[in-house]
């Protein structure tokens, strides 16, 4: 399973990029927990535990790279939701305006 590490977004995109064959947008390892969702939790939590601004780095790369922001986990929630519940205001904002610019599925 691909793991989205705190603050280290180079190390995330050599590991995508190796697995770009294997990897899609809803890849998870199992338990809901998709890159998206990881790397949301990564970067608020990074934020808590150093005081240092929000950042939405892994976030964006990984819509880039196609990541889904409305696959629901087991729980039904999305990464949207999960953002919204911890407070990651940026990474909200970030998936609201990807999402506005992608056509709704079909």
């Amino acid at each position: 399973m691909l793991r989205v590490q705190a603050d280290n977004l180079p190390a995330l995109h050599s590991l995508v990029t190796a697995y770009a064959a294997t990897w899609t947008r809803s890849h998870d390892n199992g338990d809901g927990w998709t890159l998206l969702r990881h790397a949301i939790d990564v970067e608020h939590d990074g934020h808590l535990q150093t005081g240092r601004p929000l950042h939405v780095d892994a976030t964006a790369f990984l819509l880039a790279r196609g990541a889904d922001p409305q696959r629901r986990g087991p729980d039904g929630t999305t990464p949207l939701q999960d953002a919204e519940t911890r407070g990651h205001w940026l990474a909200v904002e970030m998936i609201r305006a990807w999402t506005a610019q992608r056509p709704a599925p079909r």
